[in-house]
């Protein structure tokens, strides 16, 4: 299939747009939630979303704020860290993938980066049915607060080896996960794992987690 842009409406007044893209025979789809002041047009988010694609899964890149509250969001930050919000949508969006002809009974992956990570994590303790996995890059998962016991899918948080004090967000977050949970480090790495080679390893650590998930999804 070729990429295609979406609307989502939530239900509560809010519609997303998204970029879904599919490849020939997708196994799972994964959807991206990006951090806070970014959007669907991440360039690493992007560069991740790639290398699923080449190992045969689908990607929904997703903006989780309306253009308006874009807009009123570069003024005041008042919407990039409602994670309670930012979390409905990302169930939303699910939640749609699994009404089109396309994605549903699909697993489906949610990968989040900085503040998108804790969305990630709220949305898989909400829709624990569909989704079989979440990954962080550079993410903060301890945002999610008490949503983080009630995840019952396998975490991976990946975190750059220089990104000291997200580090240790992350390894605080990891305790109070009930679920199979991994810290993966990428050692050289700073919090948007722009030296060279970083990014490349945490997207290969990515796609085996989620390539793992299709797996063990089929086995059931």
């Amino acid at each position: 299939m070729l990429p295609e842009t979406v609307r989502i409406d939530t239900g509560a007044g809010a519609v997303l747009t998204g970029d879904l893209d599919l490849p020939e025979g997708a196994r799972g789809v994964v959807v991206f939630a990006h951090g806070s002041g970014s959007s669907r047009h991440s360039p690493r988010n992007r560069a991740v979303a790639g290398v699923l694609r080449d190992a045969g899964l689908g990607t929904l890149l997703l903006d989780l704020l309306t253009e308006a509250e874009e807009r009123t969001d570069t003024v005041t930050a008042e919407h990039r860290f409602d994670i309670p919000l930012l979390g409905r949508r990302l169930a939303a969006a699910v939640d749609w993938l699994g009404t089109r002809p396309a994605t549903a009974g699909l697993p489906v992956g949610l990968f989040g980066a900085s503040t998108g990570a804790a969305a990630a994590l709220v949305a898989a303790a909400e829709r624990s049915r569909p989704v079989r996995a979440v990954v962080s890059r550079g993410g903060r998962p301890d945002l999610a607060g008490d949503a983080l016991p009630g995840v019952g899918v396998p975490v991976l948080l990946i975190v750059g080896g220089e990104d000291r004090e997200v580090l240790r967000l992350n390894e605080r977050a990891a305790e109070r996960l009930s679920a199979p949970c991994a810290v993966h480090v990428v050692p050289g790495a700073t919090h948007l794992f722009e030296e060279p080679g970083t990014l490349d390893r945490a997207a290969a650590a990515a796609r085996d987690w989620f390539v793992r998930m299709v797996r063990e999804t089929a086995h059931r």
